[in-house]
């Protein structure tokens, strides 16, 4: 635990427009933290793969789990005394995507790289996963308007987040606190000193975060 009274080591997590990235900077210019990004601009498949999934899955998803890997492992060299660290993404998580859009041999083939590659990584202190609708999604994505994104459908969003929030059932490797954003704005003051306050709170198990303001 830092001086902040939040754990040292962060990683937020939820489906594309949650607001993970948003969510990260807000916590890392709180606390004075290192903010890591997730690297997903760089990857050279990606644009392919939002206008022909099946073509590119594996390419996509391999490349995306090495360039996870090269970030995180810089992570494992990091003096975790010296600063805390807030991340836009959980390494894990590059799971959720391969056994959603992988076919069963380009699967096997990519836990083989996977199995290598995850027990030299450090688990987080905390994992923050951000949940919401659809149609909230949806609207996210459109109103940050970015180009590659514009061919996503809502069904699409719509088995992500089933798929996050199967994968999160089963979690049990850091400290868990479950955010559903739908109805709420952590670019507020109020949500957010409110948010804070769970992530201080959330130190076994899996937790959930609903608003004093808006609850029962």
């Amino acid at each position: 635990m830092s001086m902040t009274g939040l754990p040292r080591y962060i990683a937020i997590e939820g489906p594309i427009g949650v607001g993970k990235t948003t969510l990260t900077q807000k916590i890392a210019e709180r606390i004075n933290a290192k903010v890591v990004l997730e690297e997903f601009s760089d990857n050279p498949f990606l644009r392919d793969f939002y206008q022909d999934k099946d073509r590119v899955a594996f390419q996509t998803q391999v490349y995306f789990l090495v360039a996870r890997f090269k970030q995180q492992e810089e992570l494992r060299q990091h003096d975790l005394f010296a600063r805390s660290i807030v991340s836009d993404y959980l390494f894990a998580k590059d799971r959720i995507f391969a056994y959603l859009n992988l076919a069963e041999a380009e699967l096997q083939l990519y836990e083989r790289i996977y199995d290598l590659l995850r027990p030299r990584l450090v688990k987080p202190d905390l994992v923050v996963y951000l949940q919401a609708r659809p149609d909230v999604l949806m609207k996210r994505l459109r109103k940050r308007g970015r180009e590659m994104e514009a061919t996503v459908e809502v069904q699409y969003l719509d088995s992500l987040q089933r798929a996050y929030n199967q994968f999160f059932f089963h979690y049990d490797e850091s400290p868990l606190l479950i955010v559903e954003t739908s109805d709420i704005d952590v670019r507020l003051d109020e949500d957010f000193d409110l948010l804070i306050d769970a992530m201080k709170r959330a130190t076994h198990g899996t937790n959930h975060f609903v608003p004093r303001s808006r609850a029962g």
